[in-house]
């Protein structure tokens, strides 16, 4: 199974997912569903980072699409005010800083030096994003799309580490299975009967029939994808139907 097989099985998740989450009274096993999408886009990522010809030029994409979500989602929730808004839909920072950490462990392997200068520079990044007079005036959401935050995000410091642990344990994978499952256990512990994310677990076959192949490009389809399904969902629960 390569890579653009398991984004497009995430990407059909995804949108039944985001179908649960703006039409009332839909079905709740979209939600289910949905939980398996985020991990498997994660995946993606660090098998991208992994593969790419220039890991610079690839953070850089997701930065840039993070800042186009950012002024995507304040643009419609200013332009077209709902009671529920247009939603937190920035899945690109949490890949970024997924990236970002990666890129500084690897480079900490290498020279020392330079890998706690960039340490320094995260953690400026950090500080940055509560000092800044704008990161005071805007939500935290936003705030954070332009001045990437760690903890601050849709998915939290816990999926940027489990995106980290998934590259350095790919090529151990039976520590990879190992960690994953732990990871989904702790997210039923953590929200109980009542949370979904545990169902996670059910990526894990898909993970490991990955190929390390690309198969076909389409890279820039995806980055369209993200913005146009959520705004198109979001138009019609709160416009049309």
């Amino acid at each position: 199974m390569n890579t653009f097989t398991l984004k497009m099985i995430a990407l059909i998740l995804m949108v039944l997912d985001h179908i649960g989450y703006y039409f009332d009274g839909a079905p709740v096993w979209l939600n289910w569903l949905g939980r398996l999408s985020y991990p498997l886009f994660l995946f993606c990522m660090v098998q991208g980072c992994r593969h790419t010809r220039s890991r610079k030029r690839y953070l850089l994409r997701l930065y840039l699409m993070s800042l186009f979500m950012t002024g995507f989602s304040w643009f419609l929730d200013s332009r077209f005010p709902t009671p529920e808004g247009y939603g937190n839909h920035n899945i690109f920072l949490p890949l970024l800083l997924t990236g970002v950490l990666i890129s500084i462990i690897e480079c900490f392997q290498k020279d020392r030096r330079k890998g706690f200068f960039l340490l320094g520079g995260l953690f400026g990044v950090q500080l940055l994003y509560y000092i800044l007079p704008f990161s005071r005036q805007l939500s935290g959401d936003l705030a954070t799309g332009i001045v990437p935050n760690l903890d601050v995000n849709e998915y939290g410091f816990s999926f940027i580490a489990l995106g980290v642990l998934m590259y350095f344990l790919w090529e151990k994978r039976e520590l990879f299975t190992v960690v994953y499952l732990i990871f989904c256990i702790w997210q039923f512990s953590a929200e109980g009967a009542s949370g979904a994310q545990w169902l996670m677990a059910a990526a894990l076959p898909l993970m490991l029939r990955y190929n390390d192949q690309k198969g076909p490009g389409l890279k820039y389809f995806f980055y369209f994808f993200y913005p146009a399904h959520t705004f198109l969902l979001f138009w019609l629960a709160n416009f049309v139907f």
